[in-house]
Order: structure tokens, then sequence, then C-alpha cells
């Protein structure tokens, strides 16, 4: 296969020159689209629907393909009792992350006070009519909401909509009916892992248009937003930004060395992934591309099936960090003086309020103010404080929570005991491994079997061939 040294260790994967990397056309492509939204504005607002077509494409394929990966996970393991315990221990790291985000957020804007003299008055602060929407529908969001949402109106509603907390509850329900058939399930069993390797064919074909996708939503973003809020507020952009990357390295990096791993070269592995989400703001359309590497890196398919998607709507490390530090720079910010106690009362109330919203346009802001108008010390209005700035931020609130994802599947692998660290290490390294038997669908007939290439190569998920 070329892929071992002549004394049977296995040696770095072949790489294709750089001008035909995706990565190096998805950057490309990022540079030309600020280029033309500074140098252009109104070309570069013009290019939105080369953006947001790219973003449904993906957003068209993460409900099947989370329901097809969670409902195969669970239909082919025999104690369903570990389904239940994966889950649990996911929910319990996803609190104890998204407490510690909470914090760094808290501790930062509490140390550099950035708000203190803005002196801003509640009652002057003019909404815009997309601000008063947002704060109108976190103002009647509850924190229970997310609870009595799980459960979807019919079962085909949650893939319209993209409600993937929806989705999950019927892949979940689906795979423990389809396990427990036992063989008189097996050809749909059988059915379910092939159309998994069909939604992934789909999805190659999708990324050859990646770097169309980052030059629109980010030429757009940079025309209508310019770059004005960053001189304005470059500070809170500032802090926001290095706070998360002290969150990464610090709090992420810890969770990676306990693992005998590196976040470095996890960061390494996943660089395609992470400038799309540079270049779209959103996480979503990396969320195939992050399940499918998981898997051939030596995470089991059930644990990614059921760890990922639940963490894209319960493990939002940026989004907390973002949540606690603009909850207390609109406070500083109106000269609203909140105690230890009631600042600890804040996390607590974002620990709900923060999953009320996941996948819901403006989510962040539905989350923010359902929050102050809980919480009901700090004006709500004050949002309009930051709403400028949101853009500049929502990329690294993706990357985080992206990267936030990863670390925490691999977390569960281990506590669960499955996970093989040293495979891991040595995809993340750039190795060429064998596969997995979970790492692609059944097989097609003996004569349309392509040779197994790993999962950042392979035709389902890569640049161009």
């Amino acid at each position: 296969m070329g892929h071992t040294s002549t004394a049977g260790h296995p040696t770095p994967a072949p790489k294709k020159r750089w001008y035909r990397q995706l990565y190096f056309w998805v950057l490309t492509a990022i540079l030309i689209g600020v280029l033309l939204g500074w140098l252009a504005p109104t070309a570069g607002i013009a290019m939105e629907p080369i953006g947001t077509t790219f973003v449904n494409a993906m957003r068209m394929l993460i409900g099947p393909i989370v329901f097809l990966t969670i409902v195969g996970g669970i239909a082919s393991i025999a104690d369903l009792k570990k389904v239940g315990m994966t889950g649990l221990k996911a929910l319990t790291y996803f609190q104890v992350g998204t407490i510690c985000a909470l914090v760094f957020g808290l501790v930062a804007i509490n140390i550099f006070r950035l708000g203190e003299g803005v002196n801003a008055t509640a009652s002057t602060i003019k909404t815009t009519d997309a601000a008063a929407k947002l704060i109108d529908a976190g103002a009647h969001q509850e924190w229970w909401q997310f609870l009595t949402n799980i459960i979807p109106t019919s079962i085909v509603q949650p893939f319209i909509a993209g409600d993937i907390l929806q989705v999950i509850f019927i892949a979940v329900v689906f795979g423990i009916a389809l396990n427990a058939m036992g063989k008189l399930g097996a050809p749909v069993l059988d059915g379910v892992q092939r159309l998994t390797g069909v939604m992934f064919k789909i999805l190659g074909f999708i990324m050859k248009a990646a770097p169309l996708g980052a030059f629109g939503a980010m030429a757009f973003a940079v025309g209508k937003y310019g770059v004005s809020s960053l001189t304005s507020m470059g500070g809170l952009i500032a802090l926001f930004y290095i706070t998360s990357i002290l969150f990464v390295v610090v709090v992420l990096g810890s969770v990676m060395a306990f693992l005998k791993l590196n976040i470095f070269t996890m960061i390494r592995h996943f660089k395609e992934e992470y400038l799309i989400i540079l270049g779209t703001s959103t996480a979503e359309p990396a969320l195939p591309g992050l399940m499918r590497k998981l898997e051939h890196a030596g995470v089991k398919k059930e644990t990614v099936g059921l760890v990922v998607p639940t963490g894209y709507s319960f493990n939002l490390d940026g989004a907390a960090i973002y949540l606690s530090l603009a909850a207390v720079y609109i406070a500083q910010a109106t000269n609203t003086h909140l105690s230890i106690g009631q600042q600890l009362g804040l996390i607590a109330v974002m620990l709900l309020t923060s999953k009320g919203a996941a996948g819901v346009a403006g989510g962040g802001f539905i989350a923010l103010t359902a929050t102050l108008a809980t919480i009901g010390t700090i004006p709500a209005a004050g949002i309009m404080l930051i709403f400028g700035i949101d853009k500049f931020m929502s990329e690294c609130r993706a990357l985080v929570n992206f990267t936030g994802n990863a670390v925490a599947t691999l977390f569960i692998a281990w506590w669960d005991r499955t996970l093989d660290a040293d495979r891991v290490r040595r995809v993340f390294a750039g190795e060429v491994v064998e596969p997995n038997p979970g790492d692609l669908p059944a097989p097609a007939p003996a004569a349309a079997v392509e040779p197994f290439q790993p999962a950042d190569r392979h035709p389902a998920y890569s640049e161009s061939q």
C-alpha cells in the first residue's frame, strides 16, 4: 500500500501539492473576499447569495447524516445500557465544560472592566428592528423550553427546520427500536449504513464548492459591517479573542494532555474544517467532517454519533465565554452594579438559557436577552451596545465550539475505555493507518469496492482529486 517503510514503521501520508489542497483554496477565497468587501463594499454585499447557498447546501445534509449515524451506532450496539451511560457522561462533561467557559469570560471582563466609562443610559438606547425582534424573542424564552421542545410535532418537521436536538431524539428512539428487532432489523441497518455512505458522497461533492462559499460569506460580512466597529469596540473584541484562545490552550489543552494527546496537532488535523468555519461564521458545515475524521482517528462510531451532534446543542464553549463576558460588559456600561453572588447567579441561569436557543438564528442574542430578562437587573436593551460587533465575534465563537466538541468526544471515548489513543496520535500526526471496521458503511459488491483512504483524503470527503 506504500505507507510503511522497509522497517515496517508507519510513514506520513503522501501529501498533494500545496495548490491542490482544499485548505489553500479556502484560505485564498477568504482573503479575496475580505479584499472585495473592504475595497468594494457594494460588490461584497452582492456576494451574499454565494455564501448562503453553500451553507444551506451543507445544512441540508446535517439532519440526515446525524440521524443515520446515530441510528447506525445504536442499532449495532449489543448492550443498550452503554448508550445511556455514554449520553449521561457526555451531558456531565458538557455542563462542567460550560461552567469553565462561563467562568473564563466572567474573570476576563472583571479584570479588564472595559464597560466602565461608557455610561450608557438604558432608556436612551435606540434599538433597530432586527435587534428588537431578538430582544422580544429572548424576553419570552423560558429556561425550560429547550427540554419540552426536544419532542417534535411530526417526524418530518425537525429535518425541515434543521432542529438537531429533535433529530437526535428521533434517531435515538429509532435506533433503540431497530436494535430491539434483532435479526429482523438487520436489512434496515444495512440500508442505514449504505445510505450513510451516500450522504458522505454527496458531502464530498458539495465540499468542492467550499472556497466559493467562504468567499461569498466573507465578502458579504466585510462589505456590510465594514471595519468601523473594529476601531470603536476593538478592545472588547480583542478581549474576547484572547480569552477564547486562553480557554482552548489552557482548559481544552489540559484535557488533551490528560489524554496524552496534543491540542495543536488536533487543530492542524482539522485545518480544512477550521477554515470553512472561519469563512462562513458557523460551525454547522464542519459537523460532518468532524464526525468522519474522529471515526477514522479511532473513536467508535456510536460515540461520535451521539456525542458530536449533542455537543453542537449542549457544549457551546465559545458561546458560553461570549455570554458571560457580554452580560457583565453591558452591566458595567449601563452602570449596573453586580455583586459576586449576582454574577454567580448569572452563570447558573446561563447554564440553562444557553441551551434554549441552540441552532436558532440570532441564538447568541436570544440566549443573552433571555438571561438578562431572567435576572432582571441588567437592561435587555443594552445588547445594542454590542450588536454592531457581534459579527466579528461569531467566527471565534464557532471555532471554539468546534474545538470543544472535538475534545469532548475524545474525552468521552476515553471515559468509556474505547479510545485508541495511539491511533489518534498517529492520525493527528498525518500518518496513513488502516481503517477501523466502522470507518465506512457496509461494503459494496467486490467489483465496486474502492481502496480505502483516510477520512481527510477519502473521495467521500476531500478536495478535488
